[in-house]
């Protein structure tokens, strides 16, 4: 659907198997190079800014030709004052789960696209409820394995669908990233065109 414009380079700055299938998917062309940074919180920080500087800090971590555009993302859960990152072992994926249940929480995605000098940071935002889950589910999704590497310590595009009771705003949001967004931003960049044309 959409393509490089002739001379641009895109770098995506995640390990994310669901950023890359995303981009993939709309036919873009990029490689791959995973930011390694701290991700722990900053005190008095709120998840949304925490969203966006880790996301800001990936991108700039990123070495990369002067004509090359990375995009970094990152993404949290909050419950009320908790801010959910990644479950450390399976005991914290569980305890996220049994807070999630029967509860709607808010799923923040920072994004950053950066070429040279020229930075753009912004952020998603989609609400999320839960159905209630019993303590069988929640351990039987914890032993799928799938809740390890997630914000929240679930997977809304896999296993964790059948957890989901409601998506407000953009479900790609809470897989990872604000993809309408993403796109228009890098439309108005001319960092990509239709196929076909111009826009």
């Amino acid at each position: 659907m959409y393509r490089l414009t002739p001379g641009r380079g895109l770098v995506l700055a995640s390990a994310s198997p669901r950023r890359r299938e995303m981009l993939s998917r709309l036919g873009l062309d990029f490689r791959l190079a995973p930011a390694e940074i701290d991700e722990r919180l900053l005190p008095g920080e709120s998840a949304a800014q925490a969203a966006q500087r880790l996301a800001a800090a990936k991108a700039a971590a990123v070495r990369v030709a002067p004509n090359d555009t990375v995009l970094a993302a990152d993404t949290l859960v909050v419950l009320g004052e908790e801010i959910m990152g990644k479950p450390q072992d399976p005991e914290e994926a569980a305890r996220m789960l049994r807070r999630l249940s029967g509860a709607e929480h808010l799923v923040l995605t920072g994004y950053c696209l950066q070429s040279g000098s020229d930075r753009e940071v912004g952020l998603g935002q989609s609400r999320v409820t839960f159905r209630t889950l019993s303590a069988g589910e929640i351990a039987a999704y914890v032993a799928s394995g799938e809740p390890m590497d997630k914000a929240g310590a679930y997977a809304v595009q896999g296993l964790g669908a059948a957890l989901v009771k409601r998506v407000s705003g953009s479900y790609t949001n809470v897989v990872g990233l604000p993809l309408a967004a993403v796109i228009e931003l890098m439309l108005a960049k001319d960092l990509i065109q239709p196929w076909g044309g111009s826009a």
